[in-house]
């Protein structure tokens, strides 16, 4: 295949990308990926360690990134890390909005605060990024973000009230992104991963039934792996991408075609 068309296609040299909740897992996954594409990537995560070790893994082949350690949920500590990246030359114009939490419970069983949990880091979060990030999209004339639904905000099970609620909340903020900001230049969609095996899904996998109920509900018969969630990412940020906005894209192995 011709590699001027791949680079014109899916390259993404000059570009700099912000992965939240992107030191383990999916968030790692698609950062490595980005930069594989030839961006810049900054990891966000929590913990100082496991984000200097990311960056130190990525920087090993041969990808430029740096880290960036705040909460999605704290609005000041956000914009004050963009702002930052915008005064060393690092301004973000691709945002991924990985970053989540789970607690499976029953809805009556849940307390509110937990309720809010949910919702702080998934949407509240989601919010804060794109608050800080767009204006400095806006100016560029240019920007991706990619926000991280789930099938779960279609179709849901027993237990996870709070996480389809949220999830179902970002796939509705991509829609609002990508009609209000679409006339200036930036693209917004949703990725929905089905069942991703990471750390974020091990309860899951340690469940008794679980690996048939996967092998009897997804036609691909299997988990997803970071792998297979991560390049698209790369595809709505490149040439690729140019003309998908305000979409929800299920990568589900089928899952959500199976009646």
């Amino acid at each position: 295949m011709n590699s001027a068309f791949l680079a014109e296609t899916f390259g993404l040299a000059g570009r700099t990308a912000l992965v939240t909740g992107a030191a383990s897992g999916l968030g790692f996954a698609i950062a490595r990926s980005l930069g594989g594409a030839g961006a810049r990537v900054v990891v966000n995560d929590l913990a100082a360690d496991a984000c200097a070790a990311a960056v130190a893994q990525l920087q090993a082949t041969g990808i430029e990134a740096r880290g960036a350690v705040f909460s999605v949920t704290d609005s000041d500590a956000v914009h004050a890390e963009v702002a930052q990246l915008q005064t060393t030359g690092w301004a973000p114009d691709i945002l991924v909005n990985n970053a989540g939490n789970q607690n499976r419970k029953p809805l009556v069983e849940m307390s509110l605060d937990e309720w809010k949990q949910i919702q702080a880091v998934h949407v509240e979060g989601a919010f804060n990024c794109c608050h800080a990030v767009l204006p400095g999209m806006v100016a560029a004339g240019r920007g991706t973000v990619v926000n991280m639904s789930s099938v779960a905000g279609q179709a849901t099970m027993p237990g996870i009230a709070a996480y389809a609620t949220a999830k179902g909340a970002l796939a509705a903020l991509t829609r609002a992104i990508a009609v209000e900001y679409g006339p200036r230049g930036i693209t917004c969609n949703a990725l929905a991963p089905g069942f991703v095996k990471t750390r974020f899904t091990s309860a899951l996998q340690a469940r008794e039934g679980f690996q048939s109920f996967i092998e009897q509900s997804v036609p691909a018969g299997r988990w997803a792996e970071p792998e297979d969630i991560a390049p698209l990412v790369v595809a709505f940020a490149g040439r690729s991408g140019a003309f998908i906005n305000g979409q929800v894209v299920a990568i589900d192995g089928g899952m959500l075609a199976r009646m």
